[in-house]
């Protein structure tokens, strides 16, 4: 029995690869026991702000047996999205995952793919594809299924490639061997809490997303508040700071995904090009990019904003 486990699991980390995913992990579907008390503690204190839908499915997040019926086995993967070619310095600011083709569209490709070969290989196995749509703990599964460590800026993160990648899952029927959690490897290093522009990293390990640029970028539907002019630091559609101040994203290299490659013109768009702005521009530009979720005005609002 363990040995058709393996046999199944090594299949299925192979094919994962093939697709394009940097990595595969497995964890057994269970209640993800020391995430319940933490979560609760966060929601509490209104750490997601206005993200009403962070306190709704609560056991279901803590549970993928809840969510997928009869499910044994949750597989996670990174895909990379880290670019070659970065918007210059003295531009308004997207960040790095934004910059192609939404990656919602081009993961669940790859995971139906994925879940077809595992049911063409193995037989049938049913289960379901998530990537940040549902109610699931994303990184939580990551670092339990061995594919990283959660660090203190809440990313997870890898010593081989640092932390510009997506976490998706697939949650299955099917009993396979499974992986155990990495070490931390943070130390002593604050550099993602001491260049927070606005604070939200409260302590290692804990962010307010309240507090966090990409809330209110792209999550904050009202008004952007005045206690917070001057420090979102050029960024219009969420932030990479503590990402690009980690000492592990040293070892970030650039994706081989042509769907993730930005539109030309973004690149060389200057403070005045964004200024002026059209909503045609807008359309050309982020024909199916994730800043589509933040609509043109949303957009225009972050830029008058960061302009003033």
């Amino acid at each position: 029995m363990i040995e058709k486990q393996i046999k199944r699991t090594n299949l299925i980390k192979t094919e994962a690869k093939r697709l394009g995913f940097l990595s595969c992990g497995i964890s057994k579907a269970e209640f993800l026991e020391t995430e319940a008390p933490r979560l609760e503690n966060w929601l509490s204190q209104n750490m997601n702000g206005e993200m009403s839908y962070m306190e709704n499915h609560f056991d279901k997040r803590l549970d993928p047996t809840k969510l997928v019926e009869g499910s044994k086995s949750v597989i996670s993967l990174l895909l990379n999205y880290y670019p070659e070619e970065k918007q210059h310095k003295n531009t308004y600011k997207i960040s790095k995952y934004a910059y192609g083709t939404d990656y919602h569209f081009i993961i669940k490709d790859k995971l139906k793919t994925l879940l077809n070969y595992i049911q063409t290989e193995i037989g049938e196995v049913h289960g379901r594809a998530f990537v940040d749509s549902a109610p699931v703990l994303d990184k939580a599964w990551a670092a339990k299924s061995g594919l990283g460590w959660i660090g203190k800026h809440s990313n997870l993160l890898t010593q081989q490639v640092g932390s510009f990648y997506f976490i998706a899952e697939l949650i299955i029927d099917l009993d396979l061997a499974y992986d155990h959690p990495v070490t931390d490897h943070c130390g002593t290093c604050t550099a993602c809490i001491d260049a927070c522009p606005t604070e939200a990293i409260v302590e290692p390990y804990k962010v307010d997303g309240s507090k966090c640029i990409s809330y209110f970028t792209i999550e904050l539907k009202n008004e952007l508040p005045n206690s917070m002019k001057n420090k979102f630091d050029d960024w219009m559609f969420g932030c990479d700071v503590c990402q690009d101040v980690c000492p592990w994203n040293r070892f970030s290299k650039p994706h081989n995904e042509p769907l993730f490659n930005p539109h030309p013109e973004l690149l060389s768009m200057t403070k005045k090009d964004w200024e002026e702005i059209t909503q045609e521009v807008f359309q050309q530009l982020f024909k199916k990019s994730a800043v589509k979720r933040t609509k043109f005005t949303g957009l225009k609002r972050n830029i008058e904003f960061l302009k003033n």
